[in-house]
C-alpha cells in the first residue's frame, strides 16, 4: 500500500508517495491534499530540503520507479546525468543504445514518477531550449537555475 505525505517546499508543494521504505512517486501540483503523517518520509524531506537550498548535488534513497524494462533503462540513464549537466533526448538516447527512438525516450522520461530525484529536468532539447516538464517549464527552469545551468534571474 502507498503512503503519502504532502511536503511544501520553497519551490511548492509535492507529493511524495512511499511504499515499505521506498520512494515511488514524486508528484507536481495539481494532486489531491489528502496527505498522512510525516512519519517514514523523514530522508525523503531532508535531502529534498538540502537539493532545493543546494546543499545536496546526488540524493541517496532507496528509489522504486515503477514502469516497463524500457522506461527503467531510461530512468536509470537520468539518474547519470551530474548535477549541474543537462543531456539532450537524443544523448539519453544514445546512452540507452537506442539512438534512433528519441521520442520513447521522450515519453519514457514524460513517464517518469519521481520527479527532481530522478533528475528529468536535466534533458533538454537538442538546440538548448527547455522542454516538457511535468512541474511545468517554469519549475524546469528554477531547477536548473539551482544547479548553475541556467543564469540567476
Amino acid at each position: 500500500m502507498i503512503r503519502y505525505y504532502i511536503h511544501t517546499t520553497r519551490i511548492g508543494p509535492f507529493r511524495l508517495g512511499m511504499e515499505k521504505d521506498r520512494l515511488v512517486s514524486l508528484d507536481f501540483p495539481p494532486f489531491e491534499t489528502n496527505s498522512g503523517p510525516a512519519e517514514g518520509f523523514e530522508a525523503i524531506i531532508e535531502q529534498l530540503d538540502a537539493y532545493l537550498d543546494g546543499r545536496l548535488k546526488r540524493f541517496s534513497l532507496p528509489l522504486e520507479p515503477r514502469g516497463t524494462p524500457f522506461q527503467q533503462r531510461v530512468w536509470q540513464a537520468l539518474l547519470t546525468i551530474p548535477w549541474g549537466e543537462t543531456r539532450s533526448y537524443l544523448q539519453v538516447a544514445q546512452a540507452v543504445n537506442n539512438p534512433k527512438g528519441v521520442r520513447a525516450v521522450a515519453q519514457a522520461i514524460g513517464k517518469n514518477p519521481i520527479g527532481v530525484i530522478i533528475p528529468c529536468h536535466r534533458v533538454i532539447g537538442k538546440d538548448g531550449s527547455l522542454t516538457g516538464f511535468g512541474g511545468g517549464l517554469p519549475m524546469k527552469a528554477t531547477l536548473l537555475r539551482l544547479e548553475g545551468v541556467l543564469p540567476a534571474e
